[in-house]
């Protein structure tokens, strides 16, 4: 019997089918998980689709620090609910849902208690390449299915489809995080560096919003996707005229590239109280002049993913709004020729596995 055809209550295999890192030189190859039994409080999930976030690249690679393998990644996770504990409220057998970075966190710290169980003070508990709270490795969404405690599930409304829902768990809630904090909405002007995984849906989500959408890309390649997409303008920052048209225009940038960048340049382009928010991750140490952000009081910041109120509150937003991530599907055997082209930037915008080719 596969776990994707049993009736609630008969027994279920707990060990299926993954792809797993094995070292940080080898490609992806086939592999089995253990996953544990659905305790009371546990949901047990039918994955069928997994993005493919960089993350998932640098961590299969170690190049985030070692990892422990063999690892199965993947933390931007759809599937359907195939049993649920005794004790959980918020789930049936059934239902649509989906998994992000993170299956667990004390629960009571102050963050947690606030909602942002990504800043747990004991750590959280990450959907791969951790240990939960049983002291077993984490393993993530390239795999056939996943147990995880209620808490850390989010419903994905009907109007979404659960290949496009996939990516939203990660890359939505990374971008949707920081325009709701720093205000993207009706009559800001917000600028998005980079139109990838993470910058496609930065542009969905703010025009959605209501903010007017300027797209700041290496070229023009790209230009009519981002204007389909969403965005009302488009620049190409190697033309050097760019960033003397655009001197003090915008309200926020969500730079979403993780390359080394002119970061005073950018700077330049923000308004009065003006706010730069940082997503992508450079592995280099960044360098900037403080006169950039003190003169203007302009912000340079970061944002790290949401809470699980806030991801369930952004994926209703794209269902309220017809949002989903733009994905190319593919069989998991082609798994490590993805990571190739995603690291050629090579895809627009983000691959998704369909696990019911593993």
């Amino acid at each position: 019997m596969s776990p994707t055809d049993h009736p609630q209550g008969d027994d279920v295999p707990t060990t299926v089918k993954a792809y797993a890192a094995t070292s940080a030189t080898e490609p992806l190859t086939p592999f089995e998980v253990e996953r544990r039994d659905v305790g009371p409080k546990d949901v047990r999930i039918d994955i069928k689709f997994a993005g493919i976030c960089h993350s998932d690249i640098h961590t299969a690679r170690s190049e985030w620090g070692p990892a422990t393998y063999p690892v199965v990644v993947g933390h931007e996770i759809a599937g359907t609910v195939a049993e649920v504990g005794s004790e959980v409220t918020k789930f049936s057998v059934g239902d649509r849902v989906g998994v992000g970075c993170m299956v667990d966190s004390c629960g009571e710290c102050k963050n947690c208690l606030a909602g942002d169980e990504q800043f747990c003070v004991e750590g959280n508990v990450g959907t791969y390449n951790s240990v939960g709270k049983d002291g077993e490795p984490t393993h993530g969404g390239y795999s056939q299915a996943i147990v995880v405690t209620e808490g850390f599930v989010c419903s994905i409304p009907e109007g979404i489809d659960l290949d496009v829902a996939a990516p939203l768990l990660c890359a939505g809630i990374t971008t949707y995080s920081p325009l709701k904090q720093w205000g993207a909405g009706p009559g800001k002007k917000v600028a998005v560096i980079g139109l990838g995984g993470l910058g496609h849906m930065a542009v969905k989500l703010a025009h959605a919003m209501g903010a007017e959408v300027t797209v700041l890309s290496q070229s023009l390649k790209k230009q009519e996707d981002g204007l389909r997409l969403g965005a009302d303008h488009y620049y190409a920052t190697s033309d050097p005229d760019t960033f003397q048209a655009l001197r003090g225009q915008f309200d926020l940038i969500v730079n979403t590239v993780s390359a080394m960048l002119d970061f005073d340049a950018y700077l330049s382009l923000l308004d009065v109280r003006g706010a730069m928010v940082n997503v992508g991750l450079p592995e280099e140490p960044l360098s900037l002049r403080m006169f950039s952000v003190v003169v203007g009081n302009k912000s340079f910041a970061g944002s790290n993913i949401g809470g699980i109120a806030q991801t369930q509150e952004m994926l209703d937003f794209c269902a309220e709004h017809g949002i989903g991530s733009e994905v190319e599907v593919i069989a998991a055997d082609k798994v490590n020729e993805a990571y190739e082209r995603v690291l050629a930037s090579d895809v627009r915008y983000r691959f998704v596995i369909d696990i019911a080719t593993l």
